[in-house]
């Protein structure tokens, strides 16, 4: 029997594997060494037995029909007894009609397997747990066997847990913050009523950098801000609201614009917000004649965004030291948008060029 690469039915599906010569089964019993096993059925076992994952095979029907030693420690399943469709008494009761409907669809549409379930452990815990496969097919592409792993992920995924715990944990903190500096703001107003224009100003001010704040800070699929309709102008807008510049025209958006959703909105939001607080801060926006422009232009499946500054302090270069929020913001750019980020510290401002992916700010461009 001999193996090589398939090409895949279509772009969007990876390599399968295929094989030549009789369909027997890939781990016999009696290991590697048993009288009659072919150089590939001992290579396929020796590797699925040395593998720290869990590996199973089915026949193409999905009957399973082997399960490496991994497994069996893992489960404590005695041997044998979760063949056949004994596998998905192991799964969580909550986690069964998912899993059995991704590998229904599998095998009806010979499409890559992949999902998380909770599988039970041989201690009685259920321990999260990442299953995947993919099918073997023969010379003229009909499915001959699935090949597939679970890997235990029940430590990262608790992590992200608990990190995500934290997260809105704090941001509830500073959202309280926001409504407390904002209800001390009323308070002093109604003593001096010649101070309550201002003093609905500032509220005002406020409540949109709370609203900003919610945008810019990390996020998980469970916690991002749902954000309906929207599109990259009008997220700039909410991002840019709570600066006095703003509502005096100098922090100017314009040009092109693209619809953004919860894959684009906290990344973009959180490049902005750093570039405009250290503007105000340091940049443009800490003088009174100071100035931003923000230029938007659609370049094919890239958005290209400009950021100059002018009429700031002079900028004699970068900074000597680079900070963690300016860092946080070009990681956000690079590594989740899959952009570019590049900086021009010109004597007159501070000039920012990205290179966006149209395709990573929203679903409808990216599918």
């Amino acid at each position: 029997m001999t193996e090589e690469t398939m090409p895949p039915a279509d772009d969007r599906q990876p390599p399968a594997v295929r094989s030549a010569g009789e369909d027997v089964p890939w781990a016999p019993a009696g290991g590697p060494d048993a009288p009659g096993v072919s150089q590939t059925q001992a290579t396929f076992q020796v590797l699925t037995e040395a593998m720290p994952q869990m590996v199973w095979s089915t026949r193409p029907d999905g009957f399973h029909d082997y399960y490496n030693a991994r497994w069996y420690e893992f489960t404590g399943a005695p041997p044998g007894s979760t063949d056949g469709e004994g596998w998905s008494g192991m799964f969580h009761p909550d986690d069964q009609e998912k899993a059995w409907a991704r590998w229904r669809h599998s095998l009806e549409t010979g499409e890559p397997y992949e999902v998380e379930y909770r599988l039970r452990h041989h201690s009685g815990e259920y321990r999260w747990t990442l299953g995947r496969a993919l099918p073997v097919r023969d010379d003229v592409g009909r499915i001959t066997r699935w090949i597939g792993t679970c890997t235990d992920i029940d430590q990262a995924k608790r992590a992200a847990e608990q990190n995500e715990l934290l997260s809105r944990e704090l941001s509830h903190r500073i959202k309280n913050i926001f409504a407390v500096i904002s209800g001390l703001i009323g308070l002093t107003s109604r003593h001096e009523p010649t101070l309550k224009p201002w003093a609905r100003d500032l509220q005002h001010r406020i409540a949109a950098l709370g609203r900003a704040h919610e945008f810019a800070r990390p996020h998980s699929e469970m916690s991002r801000p749902e954000l309906g309709t929207s599109t990259l102008r009008g997220l700039l807008t909410e991002i840019f609201r709570p600066y006095p510049a703003f509502d005096e025209g100098r922090i100017v958006v314009a040009g092109d614009d693209v619809f953004v959703d919860d894959r684009g909105a906290t990344p973009v939001a959180l490049a902005f917000h750093e570039l405009a607080t250290n503007a105000a801060k340091y940049g443009a926006l800490s003088t009174p004649d100071g100035r931003v422009e923000v230029g938007i232009e659609a370049r094919g499946p890239t958005m290209r965004i400009g950021w100059v500054e002018q009429g700031g302090p002079p900028v004699a270069g970068p900074p000597a030291r680079e900070g963690f929020g300016s860092r946080l913001a070009e990681l956000s750019v690079v590594q989740q948008l899959g952009g570019t980020m590049r900086r021009d510290w010109r004597p007159e401002g501070l000039a920012v060029e990205m290179d966006l992916p149209a395709a990573h700010l929203s679903r409808e461009w990216g599918g």
